[in-house]
């Protein structure tokens, strides 16, 4: 219900208004205020209208509106699915029923650039890296196996050399 349906307006003029003056009524385009150039410094910020695109998520006054880019950027630093949620202030259910690509995707850019790190690092020569990488990737160990090859030599101490 707006605020004027209870006012009856049929019938009503707008001419019978006494002493109508038509500067205070009409409406006047907005104009750019006059900069004068002789004054230099910082300039107000300017306000723009854009559009931008999320999801609207939740159910009636827990509706929001999410931007994909943000969960991407949040998955990305590795925030979980309960801090984004939290930040968002939304379920978390519902976060993951959403945006479970761009999570997943968000994560994956994260794996990737520590791998990145990693190996750059051990490239550059850390041996703590290196021996970690060779763990991870190569698949080598600290401990042999038992095979005949690891087996100790054979020793005498009645052996002279």
């Amino acid at each position: 219900m707006h605020m004027n349906d209870d006012i009856d307006l049929e019938g009503f003029d707008h001419e019978d208004l006494p002493n109508r003056s038509p500067e205070l009524y009409d409406i006047t385009p907005w104009e750019e205020p006059k900069v004068d150039a002789s004054k230099t410094g910082p300039q107000p910020k300017k306000l723009k209208a854009v559009e931008v695109y999320g999801f609207e998520v939740g159910r009636g006054l827990r509706r929001k509106v999410v931007f994909p880019e943000d969960v991407y950027k949040l998955a990305q630093i590795g925030s979980t699915d309960r801090e984004i949620a939290r930040w968002f202030d939304i379920n978390e259910d519902t976060l993951r029923y959403n945006f479970a690509d761009i999570l997943e995707k968000g994560r994956t850019e994260l794996k990737y650039s520590l791998r990145r790190a990693q190996i750059k690092l051990a490239l550059s020569g850390n041996a703590v890296m290196l021996i970690w990488l060779g763990k991870q990737i190569l698949g080598q160990q600290e401990q042999p196996l038992n095979t005949e090859a690891n087996q100790p030599l054979p020793w005498d101490d009645n052996d002279e050399i």
